[in-house]
Formats: structure tokens, sequence, C-alpha cells
């Protein structure tokens, strides 16, 4: 995919992923129209990015977020569309409320699942485009503490499959990223304390963009980053009895952590 020239609609664009996403595809020399909640931290973003950006405040978990976002995405002639806005949910289920729940649904699952519907007459009107989706690994080894967000995540790993195979005759691409724990201001201090405890392995936030972007520029379709991320998302697809095992054992510090963590997080 060539990203020189290319016009891409980036959501979650405020900060974490987000901005470093920002950064490497401005670099390449992508136009970019930066979207988040937080208009404050876009503009400082839209000008580190430096000139030509735009930026625009929406909420796409709102149904005028998706049209006010998408109409702006038509005026914009964007050819790509990365999916990068996200919250975290760690959290015993039984301790989240209905809102927090529908809320993980909403802004992980329901809402890039709506703008790449509401983009997609666009981008199919380019002679080439992409969808990117930005996932988790939680999202292929579903993890004990985080039972709504892995299924927010799983949904989208399915969703982007489908449309990809949806699309195979036409010139929008699909690309699906699962990304390991990620380096932020913005992760809650309990899951920070679980992933020490647990030995769990972490990225930054530049590293994890480089990886998107060469992925998007190499035509990929799906990768799991990170290792032994990569090794147990495979096992968990044809032994999860094994993960089980392994999850097992880790359930008191899960749980520990969890009765001290925030619901939602954004990330």
């Amino acid at each position: 995919m060539q990203l020189k020239g290319a016009r891409i609609v980036l959501t979650g664009a405020s900060g974490g992923l987000g901005q470093a996403l920002g950064e490497r595809l401005a670099a390449k020399g992508a136009t970019l129209l930066l979207t988040g909640r937080n208009l404050e931290r876009l503009e400082a973003v839209t000008v580190q990015a430096g000139p030509g950006h735009r930026c625009m405040q929406a909420d796409i978990s709102t149904p005028d977020g998706i049209t006010a976002v998408a109409g702006a995405a038509r005026d914009f002639g964007a050819n790509i569309l990365v999916n990068n806005a996200g919250i975290g949910g760690f959290g015993l289920l039984q301790d989240q409320g209905a809102a927090g729940v529908e809320q993980i649904l909403a802004i992980n699952l329901v809402a890039p699942i709506q703008l790449t519907r509401a983009m997609l007459p666009g981008l199919l009107a380019q002679p080439e485009g992409a969808v990117v989706n930005i996932g988790s690994a939680f999202g292929s080894i579903p993890f004990a503490g985080f039972a709504a967000y892995s299924a927010a995540k799983a949904g989208l790993h399915s969703f982007s499959e489908a449309l990809r195979r949806e699309l195979a005759d036409t010139g929008v691409h699909v690309l699906h990223v699962s990304p390991r724990a990620i380096e932020t201001p913005l992760n809650a201090p309990a899951v920070v304390a679980l992933n020490a405890q647990l030995g769990n392995a972490s990225d930054s936030a530049d590293r994890v963009a480089a990886e998107v972007v060469r992925l998007l520029e190499h035509d990929a379709r799906r990768a799991v980053l990170g290792w032994p991320e990569r090794f147990f998302a495979w096992l968990h697809g044809v032994a999860p009895g094994l993960v089980d095992r392994g999850l097992r054992r880790k359930l008191p510090a899960i749980k520990r952590h969890a009765a001290a963590a925030p619901s939602i997080t954004e990330h």
C-alpha cells in the first residue's frame, strides 16, 4: 500500500498509540484527518504532525459521531481508515456495571464496524483503499479479568476477516493487527501492576506504530505482535484447554489486581 499521498482517517488519535501512528504515517507522506474526543490533545498532535493535517472532535460511539466523521472523511477524500480508538476494561465481570460493559463493546467493536460501513462507499470509489483495525492479543487469547474487552476484540478480529473476504474483489485491503500490552500513560495502574507480577511483556507505542505501518505498506492481512503472544494465540486455537490450565494458575493474582482496577480506561 502506497502511503505517500494517502489520505488517512485515524480514530483515537489524541494520545498513546494513536499519536504514535499519526507521527509515523505523517512521516511517510500521508495526510491525516485525526479524530478523538479530546480536542485540546488532538490539536496538539495535529500541530506536531506538521502542516496540512486536520483534526475533528467526535464521539464515534454515537450515531451522530459516526455521521460526522464519515461526512468529513468524504470531503477529505480519504482512502484509508485506521480504526484505532479503544478503551480498556480490566475488572471482574460481576463488578462491572451494565453501562460500562456497553461502553466497552460500543467503542471497541460497534464503532469501528459502523464507521467502516459508513465510509465504505468513499473508500471503494478510490483507486486503492484500506481499512486497518487495531485489535488486541486478548482477542485471540481471551483473558480472565477482561471478559467484555476480550469479547469486543475477538469480534473485531472476526469482523476484519469477514470484511476482507467480502471485499476480495475490490481495491480495498483489510488489515487486522493484534498488539500485546502497550506502554502508554493511559494504562491503569492495576493493569501495569498485573503485567509486572505475571511477567507480561509490553511494547512502546512507537514500536507498535512502526510495525502497523510496515504491515500496511506490505499489504499484510493479519498479525499478532510479540512473542510468546503469537504462540499462545495459535495454541488457544488448537488446544484451548492448555491455555485454560495456564491461566487458572494466574487467577488469584488477576482477581487481586482486578479488585483495585477502574473498569474503563482509554488506550
